[in-house]
C-alpha cells in the first residue's frame, strides 16, 4: 500500500482529530453507553437522568451517532453492536477505562508547547483515585488484548516462578499462569496498586498462585528468587539511570540461568519512528520528569551493562509497535 501523501486535506484531518476523540471520551466518561444498555432512550430522557441541559446532551448524542457508535431512530438512541461489546461496563470486552485514561491525559497534552520549551512535565504530581483506577485498568485493558498472543509466543513451560515487575493489576502474571499450570508469580508494584491487583487476581481464581509484593522498584529490593522476570512497559516511565537501577534489581532477583523479558514501545535506532513510540515519547514528556521511548539498541545496551547475555529481540510486534527483548543471566 502506497504511503498517504501530505496535503491540505490530510493536514486538516490530523489537526482536527480531537473533534472526534473528545466526544468519544465524554460519552464514555459520562457512561452514556451503559446508561442506554439494551434500550432506546431520547435525549430528553438522558438529560433528565443526568440533570443536564437537553441541548448539550442532544449535540453529544448526535455526534456519537454520526461517528457510528449509536443508532438514532424516531428521536431515540440505541447502542450498536460495537458499543455494546466494548463500551458497556458489564461487557467482558469493555475498554472504557483506557478511553477514560486518554481523557485524563488531555489537559497535559494541551500544554505540550510548554513542555517542549522547558523539557519538563506539566501534569500534576498525584493522580486522583479515579485517575489511578482508569490508569491501572487501562493497563489491564491493553494487556488483556496482548497477553493471549504473547503467552503463545513465549514458552515458560519449564519456568517455576515469574516476577512481574511493575505489574500493575497483574494482567500478564495472570495470563502467563493460565498458560503454564506449573508456574506461580509475584506481582511487584506500589502499595496503592495492591487493591486493584488483588481484586483482578481473585476474579481469575489465581490467588493461590499469584501474590502481590508491595514496593517501589527504584528504592526497594525485590524479595525472593525467580527464574523469569517480566518488565512490561515500565522503562518508558523513567530516564536511563533509573532504567539501569530497575534492570539491575530484576537481574539481582533472578537465579543463574534466569530469563529476563523487557516489553516496551521500541523506536528504531534513529529514533524517528515508528509513529506510535515517537508520539508516546511526547506523552512521557508532558507527564513525567525523564520518561521517554527507547530504541531497541538502547534497551539491549542497558541489559548488556547489567550482565545479561544472549540478548535478542523476539519476533513479536504489537499493534502499537511494542516489542520484546529477551536475555539470560548467570549470577
Amino acid at each position: 500500500m502506497a504511503e498517504e501523501q501530505w496535503n491540505p486535506g490530510r493536514l486538516m484531518r490530523v489537526s482536527g482529530a480531537y473533534w472526534e476523540s473528545l466526544p468519544l471520551h465524554v460519552a464514555v466518561y459520562l457512561d452514556v453507553f451503559t446508561l442506554i444498555g439494551e434500550n432506546s432512550l431520547s435525549a430528553e430522557e438522558i438529560a433528565a437522568k443526568w440533570r443536564a441541559k437537553e441541548r448539550g446532551v442532544r449535540s453529544l448524542l448526535d455526534a456519537v451517532a454520526a461517528m457510528g457508535l449509536l443508532e438514532k431512530k424516531a428521536a431515540k438512541y440505541s447502542n450498536n453492536e460495537a458499543a455494546k461489546t466494548f463500551l458497556i461496563k458489564t461487557s467482558p470486552a469493555y475498554i472504557g477505562f483506557a478511553i477514560k485514561h486518554h481523557h485524563h491525559l488531555v489537559s497535559a497534552w494541551s500544554k505540550l508547547s510548554q513542555s517542549v520549551k522547558t523539557g519538563k512535565p506539566v501534569r500534576k504530581k498525584k493522580r486522583t483515585r479515579a485517575e489511578l483506577e482508569s490508569f491501572l485498568m487501562a493497563m489491564y485493558n491493553n494487556a488483556s488484548g496482548l497477553a493471549p498472543r504473547i503467552t503463545r509466543e513465549i514458552d515458560l513451560s519449564q519456568r517455576r516462578h515469574l516476577l512481574d515487575l511493575g505489574g500493575g493489576p497483574g494482567t500478564y502474571a495472570i495470563h502467563f499462569c493460565q498458560a503454564n499450570p506449573n508456574l506461580r508469580a509475584t506481582v511487584f508494584d506500589l502499595p496503592t496498586t495492591a487493591p486493584f491487583a488483588q481484586k483482578t487476581i481473585r476474579r481469575f481464581g489465581l490467588s493461590s498462585r499469584i501474590e502481590f509484593q508491595s514496593g517501589d522498584y527504584l528504592r526497594d529490593a525485590v524479595q525472593g528468587t525467580y527464574d523469569v522476570a517480566w518488565l512490561s512497559q515500565i522503562l518508558h516511565s523513567m530516564g536511563p539511570e533509573h532504567c539501569r537501577v530497575v534492570i539491575e534489581r530484576a537481574v539481582a532477583a533472578l537465579e543463574s540461568g534466569g530469563l529476563i523479558l523487557v516489553h516496551d514501545f521500541l523506536l528504531n535506532d534513529a529514533r524517528d519512528g515508528p509513529l506510535f513510540p515517537a508520539l508516546f515519547a511526547l506523552n512521557m514528556l508532558v507527564n513525567t520528569e525523564e520518561g521517554q521511548s527507547y530504541s531497541e539498541g538502547e534497551v539491549k545496551d542497558m541489559l548488556a551493562k547489567a550482565g545479561v547475555r544472549n540478548i535478542r529481540c523476539l519476533p513479536f510486534r504489537g499493534p502499537t509497535d511494542s516489542g520484546i527483548i529477551s536475555g539470560t543471566v548467570s549470577n
